[in-house]
């Protein structure tokens, strides 16, 4: 290797070793600050002493000779602190400083920038001074770091310096895996890649249902040549197709595998703790307390948590927002707090839980709360609603541009912040809500998916278009009757038991064409953290697994819509945002999602029964906005009692139910007189050619596998039965 190349490579391996140490290096000094037992000081002095030596070390092997020389200078500081058996605030507060310059250093190194003039030149006279004032006299020249090399050789463009051999140990070289470096960037490139995989395992696994859809169809074609000298042919012809149907199968199930063992990896590589994720939110607290006086402590609960990278990376400035304005608003001086029987020092608890497929964040403090008076002035003054409940009152706090703050400072008073949390949460497909106590302190909730690659979405149509809704945010799926919807105060609302829920049309919301006018909607009931309303759509279509997929800058301010969805069949969708459609939910006319009244029309009954309320649901949607009037059963116990006491026109039955499964209610159906004679759909996830044999012997009319169900197989199947 050239010097050059040699120079760029030791280089390029100090600043990855240099982002890790300055982690550490804060993280230690804030504990030192705080510590008060003599031999805890001298164990983390000693361990401050042990990270400066190593950045020294590489930052000589690099020719980086600024940061040698600051860090020699560190190590110096500290040790008097050690001997002293403690240290002063001036202290602390230059070593923090150090630490800072170090990682701004970091910074222009990596960018190609000369260290002449940056904060950490003009950080070392200082740190000389505190060095020779603690020591009583000059700084010792016996421990002067290695004059400054020649001319050619700066901080700006580094050139190769021999590298001390490490003394040889017992073990043998290969008795220890080494660690790898990875970048972020090229795991990233790797779950891109992994998620193709995927794509092209589902659009394998739709092909397969193809060709098994295909060979049915040979074969009813063979039944009708019976006899003659083309049935031969058809039946080698079915059989060779049904050999590589199985194979093709297989091989769907192997890759399907593999895809998702890769895919599995890859996120496991990318993972961190939440500890890991929130690092330098303590130093911030610290910063800003130290700035107004105040006093704080953060603990971190649920810290061993395992989270997406790109998730912790998403929710560090929503949480730094959040720290520093619990600090600058919500805690009170020391003096204060001792007044109120505080303690002194503030509280801030960090927590991190999992809820299902989501994590909540929590960000607790221990101050004043909120002022819920100076919230309802600032509004008044910029001539908004002014709520009546202190929980509304309190999410004013979320509007861009208002501020409790007296006076304007550094960190507070301009009116932002809070509006940016909930910009960047909700841009995670996440929802914020606060509580607030007086004088106890208040609560930020932030409800954020767990992972942001995949998510199961519910696919509609609104305006001729297919846009999907992620499943977790949908809270149900209703079918609407013009009696159900309420006018309040000007906007439509959906009556559902003693509440109404704000209504809006999906179409007019996203300023589509909207659909025709129907007897009842199909509507989606959304929740967005504790906020619910319901968007009007045209037809809820599927569920379904998809990647997420940026839209790219250039569109990632689209209104209402947070990402791309890469559906099984290859087809991208608009995902839309639910935290934005909740809000903009309201205010357009009802009279236009329905018709004019008309004369009454009898509608076919069918009794639909499936254990999974998610599925059940969405059939019974299809169902309704098909006009067929639909009993919605848990199990086929529960439809074979509602089938007695009222009838029924068809039934629509999954297989696999407790109680009572499908195959058993279609035998008791067709055992009895006066129901024999009744049409009956199996709609299940087995599609075995066995499982269809068993189905149509108990005597099924229809059977219909769920990997290649859509909403039109099951209406015409009914159509026809009916």
């Amino acid at each position: 290797m050239d010097r050059d190349r040699l120079a760029q490579a030791l280089l390029a391996t100090f600043l990855e070793e240099l982002e890790g140490h300055v982690v550490s290096l804060n993280r230690e000094l804030l504990a030192l600050e705080r510590e008060t037992v003599p031999a805890r000081m001298a164990e983390l002095v000693a361990s401050l002493l042990r990270t400066l030596h190593s950045v020294k070390g590489a930052a000589r092997a690099a020719s980086a000779t600024r940061v040698e020389t600051a860090c020699h200078r560190m190590e110096e500081l500290l040790e008097q602190v050690r001997d002293a058996g403690a240290g002063t605030p001036d202290v602390y507060e230059l070593c923090f400083t150090t630490v800072d310059a170090l990682d701004d250093a970091g910074r222009r190194l990596a960018a190609r920038e000369d260290l002449a003039g940056s904060p950490l030149e003009s950080l070392l006279p200082q740190l000389e001074r505190a060095v020779g004032r603690r020591a009583g006299a000059p700084a010792p020249t016996r421990a002067e770091p290695p004059p400054p090399p020649p001319p050619m050789l700066t901080d700006a463009v580094p050139a190769p310096a021999s590298v001390e051999p490490h003394p040889s140990g017992g073990a043998s070289p290969g008795a220890e895996a080494l660690p790898v470096r990875v970048s972020a960037q090229k795991l990233d490139a790797l779950l891109a890649r992994s998620g193709e995989l995927r794509v092209a395992t589902l659009r394998l696994e739709g092909r397969a249902d193809a060709l098994e859809s295909v060979r049915e169809a040979l074969a009813q074609a063979r039944e009708a040549v019976l006899g003659t000298p083309g049935e031969q042919a058809l039946l080698r012809a079915e059989t060779e197709l049904a050999r590589v149907a199985l194979e093709l199968a297989a091989d769907r199930r192997t890759l399907g595998g593999v895809a998702t063992g890769l895919d599995d990896e890859v996120r496991r590589a990318r993972t961190l703790s939440f500890e890991e994720g929130c690092e330098g939110l303590e130093r911030a607290a610290r910063d800003v307390a130290r700035s107004l006086g105040r006093q704080v402590r953060l603990e971190i609960h649920g810290g061993a948590l395992e989270l997406d990278r790109s998730l912790l990376q998403g929710l560090r400035e929503p949480l730094l927002h959040l720290v520093r304005n619990a600090v600058a608003h919500g805690l009170e001086s020391p003096e204060e707090r001792q007044r109120l029987d505080k303690p002194a020092e503030g509280r801030l608890l960090l927590t991190a839980r999992l809820k299902g497929s989501r994590v909540e964040v929590t960000v607790d403090d221990d101050g004043r709360g909120l002022d819920l008076g100076a919230l309802r002035e600032q509004a008044r003054a910029r001539g908004l609603r002014v709520p009546d409940s202190d929980e509304e009152a309190a999410r004013l706090v979320f509007l861009a541009g208002l501020s409790t703050a007296t006076k304007v400072t550094q960190v507070a008073g301009r009116g932002v912040g809070l509006d940016v949390v909930r910009m960047h949460v909700e841009g995670l497909r996440g929802s914020v809500e606060v509580t607030t106590r007086p004088g106890q302190g208040t609560r930020f909730i932030l409800d954020v998916p767990l992972t942001l690659s995949t998510l199961r979405v519910l696919l509609v149509s609104a305006g001729g278009q297919t846009l999907a809704l992620a499943s977790e945010s949908v809270a149900r799926l209703v079918r609407l009757a013009p009696d159900e919807v309420r006018d309040v105060e000007g906007r439509p609302a959906w009556a559902s038991g003693d509440a109404l829920v704000p209504l809006a049309s999906l179409a007019e919301v996203l300023g589509l064409p909207p659909g025709p006018p129907r007897a009842r909607r199909g509507a989606v009931v959304l929740a967005a953290g504790s906020a619910r309303a319901v968007v009007v759509v045209d037809e809820v279509l599927a569920e379904q697994e998809a990647l997420v997929r940026s839209l790219g800058h250039r569109v990632r301010r689209a209104r209402h819509v947070s990402a791309a969805a890469v559906l099984p069949d290859g087809r991208l969708s608009l995902l839309l945002n639910p935290v934005s459609l909740v809000r903009a939910a309201g205010g357009r006319p009802a009279a236009s999602l329905f018709p004019a009244p008309a004369a009454q029309r009898t509608r076919r009954r069918v009794v639909l029964a499936d254990d999974s309320p998610t599925t059940r649901a969405l059939e019974q949607s299809i169902l309704e906005s098909a006009g067929y009037e639909v009993v919605a059963c848990v199990d086929g116990a529960d439809a074979w009692e509602r089938l007695q006491s009222g009838g029924a026109d068809a039934l629509v039955l999954d297989v696999e139910m407790p109680r009572m499964d499908g195959f058993a209610l279609t035998e008791a159906v067709r055992a009895s007189p006066r129901f024999s004679r009744l049409p009956v759909v199996l709609v299940t996830a087995r599609g075995k050619p066995e499982d269809k044999a068993r189905g149509l012997q108990a005597g099924a009319s229809a059977y219909l596998v769920k990997s290649a169900f859509d909403p039109t197989s099951l209406l015409e199947t009914l159509r026809r039965l009916l």
